[in-house]
């Protein structure tokens, strides 16, 4: 690629720098009314930010031209690197004593939304430091959405090209533009996180954990106020707001635009969301059963700590009010394959996605049924539409792919002397961006604080090569990637 060709990626990362720094006067702002020397941190950040971010618009505004694909992928990419570059410094010039690693992997599980933590203290931490952590989550989630509906299909990855195909006359004329995309997800991220925060202070939290708290589950990032997450507030109320609004969050956020317009029926047509909740119903009930039958737990307790910790593990947010790792070892095999599953595509949620079980189940269904009837035709269906080859073929070099980094991923973090749960569940939850992983280490009750700089550089490139949906990465390391 020549030098001119990096000029719209430039262009691009320029106007996210900018953004990003007009972010960041939002806790400098909150730590100067708390009194807290931190606001200095913070605006001397968003200066430098906006500084870097301003040259790189003003130098390369002149460029009018379509990016090609290869620049798509490159600004898709480098975008979450350069934001984490940024988005740490506040945290590691802050008084935390973070070092950079540190910090890097904090901000880049903030605004992957999801919610490990490398930081203790939370109860007395400074209220920029948190406020900054929530809208890091708040970006990424409204990001990732804009991300996958507005880019990937147009890249062809992992079947994201069916969302472009299936929807590509209605959403030409309802949303031109990309533009338009981001601003329609912005307005019903925005109205969902009010809502929630609403809720949350009727609930009994104060203003500042309701907003907080809201940001973190609409995004279903995770990020809490407190070190033992929403078990802090041990409400009920609490946690039956957060269930509400993690599901919201794991739908597809359009839908919701769809619905006020007057189609109210879209979220039951979507078979995604209909298998989502299907997903939801029917392990929450068998690990209520499991509950009652080998712990002492009542039939209500059961439920409550199970419907909660299945939300929270498929929609990717990672709240804590139980330590779950301590149920046993069947319910941890369970939310093992939990995390793998993931909302629904157009969420804010991680993992595979529903949708790409589906169409799994759609070709595995329609190939063993033209080895019994091989004269017979078989299509694949998804949303009663035929899906094409070239997206079942898309969707299983995502799970393959998948499969393969995620190998690779757990040898490489055991090697720093990890047990294989250990290993296995940090990758895990880092590729489906979920938040805790498994065991003693990485568990609910603990964080990735006692794990080297190496291990955490590992899963931060996890992160964010799980929320980049694997091959927008993956393509930059072929060589022909970079051939003119």
């Amino acid at each position: 690629m020549k030098l001119s060709d990096f000029r719209p990626i430039f262009l691009v990362n320029g106007i996210l720098l900018l953004i990003v720094a007009a972010v960041m006067l939002l806790p400098a702002l909150v730590d100067y009314i708390a009194g807290n020397r931190d606001w200095k941190v913070f605006a001397l950040s968003a200066v430098a930010t906006g500084f870097i971010g301003g040259a790189l618009f003003l130098t390369n505004r002149g460029y009018n031209e379509t990016l090609s694909l290869r620049q798509t992928f490159l600004f898709t990419a480098t975008s979450y690197f350069v934001i984490a570059a940024f988005t740490a410094v506040p945290l590691y010039l802050a008084q935390l004593e973070m070092s950079y690693v540190d910090a890097i992997f904090e901000v880049v599980s903030g605004f992957t939304t999801t919610g490990s933590t490398v930081m203790t203290g939370l109860d007395n931490m400074p209220p920029g430091i948190l406020l900054w952590r929530a809208l890091l989550q708040a970006m990424g989630g409204i990001g990732i959405v804009v991300l996958t509906l507005a880019i990937l299909p147009t890249l062809q990855i992992g079947g994201m090209q069916l969302f472009r195909t299936e929807s590509s006359d209605r959403m030409d004329k309802m949303l031109p533009r990309t533009t338009q995309i981001a601003a329609t997800i912005t307005s019903v991220a925005t109205a969902l996180t009010l809502l929630c925060a609403f809720c949350y202070y009727m609930a009994g939290m104060n203003g500042f954990d309701a907003l907080c708290h809201a940001m973190a589950t609409i995004s279903t990032g995770g990020f809490g106020t407190y070190d033992a997450s929403l078990a802090y507030f041990n409400s009920a109320t609490i946690e039956s707001i957060a269930i509400v609004f993690m599901c919201a969050g794991s739908l597809p956020l359009l839908l919701y635009y769809q619905a006020f317009r007057g189609h109210g029926s879209v979220f039951w047509k979507d078979s995604q969301v209909r298998l989502f909740f299907l997903i939801v119903g029917g392990v929450t009930a068998i690990i209520t059963l499991w509950l009652v039958t080998h712990t002492e737990m009542t039939l209500l307790t059961a439920l409550r700590n199970a419907l909660f910790t299945v939300v929270t593990i498929i929609s990717t947010t990672g709240f804590v009010t139980v330590d779950y790792s301590a149920w046993g070892a069947f319910p941890l095999t369970v939310f093992f394959m939990l995390i793998v599953v993931g909302g629904c595509t157009g969420s804010t949620a991680g993992g595979i996605k529903v949708f790409r079980y589906q169409i799994f189940y759609q070709t595995a269904k329609a190939q063993i049924m033209r080895l019994l009837q091989p004269h017979g035709v078989f299509v694949p269906r998804y949303n009663r539409k035929p899906v094409s080859e070239e997206v079942s073929a898309s969707v299983m070099s995502f799970f393959l792919l998948w499969a393969f980094l995620f190998m690779v991923l757990t040898v490489a973090v055991s090697y720093y002397g990890f047990d294989f749960l250990t290993s296995m569940s940090a990758v895990a939850q880092a590729m489906a961006n979920v938040g805790p992983g498994l065991g003693p280490v990485v568990g609910p009750a603990a964080n990735f604080a006692s794990l080297p700089d190496g291990a955490k550089l590992l899963l931060a490139f996890a992160m964010i090569l799980g929320r980049l949906e694997l091959f927008t990465i993956i393509v930059l390391f072929s060589p022909h990637f970079w051939k003119d």
